[in-house]
């Protein structure tokens, strides 16, 4: 089945937003996933399946930063 992560389209097996995001080495916990435009939410990665021709954007959250003073 063929999906677009990130503008990149991509062909993978039937899977759901949690075991997509383990297939790519991704931690689940680290990042946010815009479905078809909408916020999924965390509590939904593992229940939501994916379809052809859905979109996803994955953000990944990056820390750090200098102090000022």
């Amino acid at each position: 089945m063929n999906i677009t992560t990130n503008g990149e389209a991509v062909s993978i097996d039937p899977l759901t937003v949690q075991q997509y995001l383990v297939s790519l080495g991704i931690d689940p916990r680290r990042v946010a996933v815009e479905l078809n435009l909408d916020i999924l939410p965390k509590a939904q990665y593992e229940t939501t399946l994916l379809k052809e021709g859905d979109a996803l954007e994955i953000v990944h959250f990056v820390g750090g930063g200098a102090l000022r003073g």
